[in-house]
């Protein structure tokens, strides 16, 4: 039978699908059979036969959940094919309707935009924005070597002012050495036991101060690290000159010589001893200074380096968007947003579906039979309502599980009588029994389809063709199912292109009922697929 389905998927064929057979006879190489990539619909449909029944109680649900927010009919109130029953609650999803075409709209914006170009004014705006970039970069550099420079300074001044604390340390020794040796020829010129201890310190000073002395002369290099060790040395030998004076001092307070002594040599060695402890806490305090100079100096560098690091990020960025905006759009770029598109208006759609689903209609011309439901109570997808239907018949089949999942109340079905072979009548799905029905060990669903106008003569037990459309798409891309192959990220085709075959990966939409299959991604009109 020549129906008018059949009509439709030849001509679809014949409209969408351009096949090229490269034929290459004279050389005997193998033929390539090539199909263009083509807009046109895609209608996914599922064929099957059922029986004419008397019309019973249909039970009506929706297909979500969520609150009931009005009852339009009562019990017993006759109804048409069409009318609103029942409606939910639709506050939250009308906001995230709203939300979803703001972005919708933005994403549609860019991808105009990228399209179209950027003005004369924006280039400018962005070239201003790298020369401002270069500018402060410059700046950050130049600054960088002043901070530079301006560190050596400071540490170098305090490497000087710690050479002067050095030489000052080495001379005060020096002083106390010469003090010392005339002490001991003026008053323990004996090898009593406190002449021996006078001599030994004065000893200890002796060697301390040659210390010192090579200690200096490695400074003259000024290298930071030998000041930075002659410092340390310098601190330790001129301990080593106070301690012997302090235990000199002592001697000259013993009961021997404390009145040998002179008031003034004890005065000049308490002054000798307060030098040498002026040294030190100079020495300190200049290991102090070379610390803190040096951490201050290496924080503002440090600073100065980010500064610039951060100012050569911030050109960069602007030379990649000065760069974006004057060069032409990439394929990768066109598709990630042409993606982001299609993506804002899927949920768009799937939205605005949620909300028409939203509020419960009539599919048939019916009364009503039964309300379950108050204003205020949740629907879980329980019967709701139920209808009696004014037509006497309608159509029961049973549709295997993997179909059942396509289809929803509503869905359009084209069908055909083997009493009238050259007509076709239309009809809509007008309910779907939840509970599974097992025939020879497979799990079906009945389905009830109602007649939009019942044909006259009809009797119960005839038998109906029926083709129910669960999904249809316009003026979408379309290549035959069979130049798909699986991968294990999805699915790839063999472009054919330059004399060459590149394989290219695809995402895709419905799988039509006439073969065809709904691209989304991977793909532009009029590329050359090989067919295998």
């Amino acid at each position: 039978m020549f129906t008018k389905r059949n009509k439709i998927i030849l001509i679809s064929i014949a409209i969408v699908v351009f096949v090229v057979i490269l034929s290459s006879s004279n050389n005997g190489e193998e033929e390539v059979s090539l199909v263009k990539v083509a807009r046109g619909s895609v209608v996914q449909e599922v064929s099957e036969t059922g029986q004419l029944k008397k019309g019973e109680k249909i039970d009506l649900s929706f297909s979500n959940s969520g609150r009931i927010e009005k009852i339009y009919v009562s019990v017993s109130q006759d109804v048409k094919k069409g009318d609103a029953l029942m409606k939910l609650e639709t506050r939250e999803l009308e906001i995230q309707l709203l939300e979803a075409k703001a972005s919708l709209a933005i994403s549609q914006a860019q991808l105009d935009k990228l399209i179209a170009g950027v003005s004369v004014q924006e280039i400018q705006k962005k070239q201003t924005v790298l020369d401002n970039a270069e500018i402060s970069l410059e700046n950050a550099e130049q600054n960088l070597i002043n901070i530079e420079n301006q560190t050596k300074e400071s540490l170098e001044a305090a490497y000087d002012d710690s050479l002067n604390i050095i030489d000052s340390g080495y001379l005060y020794a020096y002083n106390a050495k010469n003090f010392v040796d005339l002490l001991q020829r003026s008053y323990f010129t004996k090898n009593d036991q406190e002449g021996l201890r006078i001599k030994e310190n004065k000893n200890e000073i002796n060697n301390a101060l040659l210390e010192m002395e090579i200690l200096i002369n490695t400074t003259k290099s000024n290298e930071s690290e030998n000041i930075d060790l002659a410092l340390v040395g310098i601190q330790t030998n001129l301990s080593v000159v106070y301690d012997s004076l302090g235990e000199i001092r002592n001697i000259c307070e013993e009961l021997t010589y404390r009145n040998v002594v002179s008031t003034a040599d004890k005065t000049s060695l308490d002054t000798h001893k307060s030098n040498i402890n002026t040294a030190l806490t100079s020495i300190v305090n200049s290991q102090q200074t070379l610390a803190s100079t040096k951490l201050s100096n290496k924080i503002s560098v440090n600073t100065a380096q980010v500064s610039v690091s951060t100012a050569q990020g911030v050109l960069k960025i602007a030379q990649d968007d000065l760069s974006l905006i004057t060069s032409d759009p990439r394929k990768e770029d066109l598709d990630l947003y042409e993606a982001q598109v299609d993506q804002a208006q899927s949920r768009v759609s799937l939205l605005q579906d949620k909300i028409n689903k939203a509020t419960l209609r009539s599919y048939v011309d019916a009364q009503v039979a039964e309300i379950n439901k108050e204003i205020g109570e949740m629907a879980q997808q329980d019967v709701v309502v139920s209808l009696l239907p004014s037509d006497l018949f309608d159509i029961e089949v049973d549709i295997y599980e993997e179909d059942v999942v396509k289809m929803n109340i509503g869905n359009p079905v084209e069908i055909s009588l083997i009493v009238f072979p050259d007509k076709t009548f239309d009809g809509t799905i007008i309910s779907i029994d939840p509970a599974e029905k097992l025939i020879g060990g497979v799990v079906y669903y009945r389905v009830r389809i109602g007649f939009d106008e019942v044909p006259e003569n009809v009797k119960p037990g005839m038998t109906a063709d029926i083709v129910i459309k669960t999904s249809t798409k316009e003026n979408v891309l379309i290549v035959p199912e069979d130049v798909l192959e699986e991968s294990s990220q999805g699915f790839v085709v063999n472009i054919f292109k330059n004399g060459n075959i590149q394989e290219r990966e695809v995402e895709i939409g419905i799988i039509g009922s006439n073969g065809m299959v709904e691209i989304i991604s991977g793909l532009e009109e009029n590329e050359e697929i090989i067919l295998e």
